[in-house]
């Protein structure tokens, strides 16, 4: 008999695990099939890991790290510690409908599938401003990266065991879970479905931690920022040249405006320095070879 494997990253999510449980355990005795429960518990301040604890349901198992590691390096712990012949990854709060997971099952099974994944066709109840970032996010990775990264993709997916192994053969310290799932290759089929509202509890995902968690991934899956920069100082080369040229032929009688061009051009190198800043620090951290997470406690141990 297969068995799937459900790796569920939590983070301060005590409300959302007793319903969540609740409607993932229905769905998989539905199914007749052998099956395991991951939690992850990423270093929460509340009562999820009590609540983890108090499941008395040996399909049920925990894995708690030692601090908030962040949600790709959960991912990533729950998909080495499974043993499923099939995995699925989804979120706590039932935005990731369960009830997706018998029809992603029963296409892996009979088409010629890796991984069935999923997107949302809406943003309903988000806010407009983050649904158009988020948008213009899709529009501009797709173009500077070589990896294709789907509008509206979420976390939520059934892979083939084939397609995990291949997943963990990645040991990069910094992740960037969609883009990793396309990296890999493997045939993908992708179900839509409208936005839904979270259980219980409130998002972890602030627009400032959004837009951090872009840039990590633009800086894990393309270099063109860094072609940017060589682009920009090329520039900010030749006009402090002319720009020198005029102050001499003139007399410096232009110095304030050229002056404030200077300033101009100085914002925009500090700007490239930041951008070669970041891909640096991403290079030590993965010279320094730490351990993408530490586990506290455990119940597959």
């Amino acid at each position: 008999m297969n068995k799937i494997s459900i790796v569920v990253p939590c983070y301060n999510e005590e409300a959302s695990i007793p319903i969540f449980y609740k409607v993932i355990e229905e769905t998989l005795k539905s199914m007749k099939i052998d099956y395991e429960l991951i939690f992850i518990d990423d270093g929460s301040k509340d009562k999820t890991l009590e609540i983890l604890k108090n499941i008395k349901d040996k399909h049920v198992k925990y894995i708690s790290f030692s601090r908030n590691f962040g949600k790709e390096a959960a991912i990533y712990a729950g998909l080495n510690e499974c043993s499923g012949d099939f995995v699925a990854t989804m979120d706590v709060d039932l935005q990731d409908p369960p009830s997706l997971i018998p029809i992603m099952y029963e296409t892996l099974k009979k088409e010629d599938f890796d991984c069935i994944g999923t997107r949302r066709v809406t943003r309903k109840g988000e806010p407009k401003i983050r649904s158009f970032f988020a948008r213009m996010f899709y529009k501009i990775i797709n173009k500077i990266s070589n990896v294709e990264m789907v509008d509206g993709a979420r976390d939520f997916r059934l892979m083939t065991r084939q397609m995990v192994d291949s997943i963990l053969s990645l040991k990069e310290y910094n992740r960037y879970s969609k883009g990793i799932f396309s990296f890999v290759g493997f045939k993908t089929k992708w179900l839509e479905y409208e936005n839904i509202e979270r259980v219980a509890g409130e998002t972890k995902w602030s627009f400032f931690k959004l837009f951090i968690y872009a840039i990590e991934g633009i800086v894990a899956f393309s270099n063109f920022p860094l072609i940017i920069s060589i682009i920009f100082s090329t520039l900010s080369f030749v006009s402090s040249i002319i720009l020198l040229i005029i102050m001499i032929i003139n007399g410096f009688k232009e110095l304030l405006v050229i002056l404030s061009i200077l300033l101009f051009i100085f914002s925009l190198l500090f700007l490239i320095l930041g951008i070669i800043g970041v891909y640096v620090g991403k290079i030590i951290l993965e010279v320094r070879k730490r351990p993408i997470y530490v586990v506290r406690e455990s119940n597959l141990r």
